[in-house]
């Protein structure tokens, strides 16, 4: 796992192959989301993570970084090879990237 900021991200997403796997709950998906993100939150991921390419590079995004490398860890251990953790995650993206996506 490596970990990438918030502008490697946006640089990753002009990119074809790349999943942003964003890992926060239901409620602060509600709250703020980076559009096009694929949404599992962390408890689901054992269940749900068949439902990723372990071909392709995978961004894991959370609120501040935290969680995302959890996800990041558990993803490398089930067989993917190329994962990234975004550092400062969404609140990041919001100051440095996007200010029109909230902060909470």
């Amino acid at each position: 796992m490596r970990n990438i900021d918030v502008h490697e991200l946006q640089r990753c997403l002009r990119q074809p192959g790349v999943t942003v796997l964003d890992v926060r709950t239901d409620e602060e998906l509600f709250a703020a989301r980076l559009a096009g993100a694929k949404h599992i939150p962390l408890q689901e991921l054992p269940m749900r993570y068949v439902e990723l390419n372990p071909a392709q590079h995978i961004a894991v995004l959370c609120h501040h970084g935290v969680r995302s490398q959890m996800a990041a860890r558990f993803l490398e251990q089930n067989g993917f090879q190329d994962v990234s953790s975004v550092d400062g995650g969404l609140d990041a993206w919001s100051m440095h990237v996007d200010p029109t996506v909230p902060r909470y």
